[in-house]
């Protein structure tokens, strides 16, 4: 990489893998969980995430080129520590170390869509910059609504010692 445009374009190609990646991995982590809060969550993102993958797509049509994804060693890490848990945790506790591990995502998620879009706008990629703008937004409320459930049900419910 030797410009902006560059980085944007491999930061573009990397969270279009991590997204594709994630469609795949949430239906086991949907299936590993306890709580049906958490589940009806992790649910609801996946629809979201199929919803960003399309999002994705215009953003690459928007610069003229084709939507196409490249290894994302974050996200990749992120769903081998997810993968880690279930085989590891049962019960509330997978339940509570699962909302960690899916906060991590949208954290990652957060700030390469943040990063996007502030690039979007600098290089003048307006459309670029409205699609990403909503995709950061969601992933802000899905991370949002991780942290409610875990401060009034899924923590309260993991703290009791067995």
């Amino acid at each position: 990489m030797k410009t902006l445009n560059d980085a944007f374009e491999h930061t573009l190609q990397d969270i279009y893998w991590a997204e594709n990646a994630l469609t795949k991995a949430l239906p086991k982590v949907s299936k590993s969980v306890s709580s049906a809060e958490l589940k009806a969550a992790i649910d609801e993102h996946l629809k979201e995430t199929k919803g960003h993958v399309k999002t994705l797509e215009a953003v690459f049509k928007s610069l003229g080129q084709e939507a196409r994804g490249e290894k994302c060693d974050a996200m990749d890490g992120l769903l081998k520590e997810a993968d880690g848990i279930i085989s590891e945790a049962s019960g509330h506790a997978l339940d509570v170390a699962m909302i960690g591990a899916a906060q991590a995502v949208e954290h990652y998620e957060i700030a390469r869509y943040g990063t996007l879009r502030e690039w979007a706008k600098t290089l003048g990629y307006e459309e670029a910059h409205t699609l990403l703008s909503s995709i950061l937004d969601e992933e802000k409320a899905a991370n949002s609504k991780l942290t409610a459930l875990a401060v009034t049900a899924i923590n309260e419910a993991g703290s009791k010692k067995k």
